[in-house]
């Protein structure tokens, strides 16, 4: 059984697997004369596909579940494309994500939950959970590139009972 406890995002702790998109996240510059301040070069976006691919921006609203034991089915990855994920109305939201090449690592998977302030990016190729909101209906933008291949996503099932997530 893979047990995965939820721990607090952390950079360097998610670095493996993505990106955290979040202000306070590397060294600011002003912008917007002098009004803002400009965290840049949080993530690059990566295509390995060239001009095959798009970038696609949509919008997922994620039922929530809530923040106590349960059960994954299935991890995903998109083995061509970064993917991001920015919250719109997140108070935090949870991401499962695991290392592996043609399945989900069990020892390499980690729980993390994400403030409502910061988005995350995926790594090309990084298994991952679907989204998962934990206090309320929330609203993602989800930036992706895409050709509308089946190179677009690999969905790999996880055996009943097996794994699961639980929270402090």
């Amino acid at each position: 059984m893979t047990v995965l406890r939820a721990t607090p995002i952390g950079v360097l702790a998610y670095a493996p697997y993505g990106d955290l998109l979040a202000a306070g996240v590397g060294s600011p510059r002003p912008a917007n004369q002098g009004t803002s301040l400009k965290f840049e070069h949080l993530t690059h976006l990566e295509n390995r596909r060239g001009d095959r691919a798009t970038l696609h921006a949509s919008v997922f609203r994620a039922s929530p579940r809530p923040a106590v034991e349960f059960e994954l089915s299935l991890l995903e990855r998109h083995p061509a494309s970064e993917q991001a994920f920015i919250p719109m109305n997140a108070t935090r939201f949870l991401v499962v994500v695991a290392l592996g090449d043609d399945a989900p690592e069990p020892s390499s998977a980690r729980a993390f939950v994400v403030p409502g302030n910061a988005g995350v990016t995926y790594h090309p190729g990084v298994w991952h959970h679907p989204i998962v909101a934990l206090d309320g209906e929330t609203d993602f933008v989800c930036l992706v590139w895409e050709d509308g291949s089946a190179d677009d996503c690999d969905e790999h099932p996880l055996p009943p009972g097996r794994w699961k997530v639980t929270f402090d």
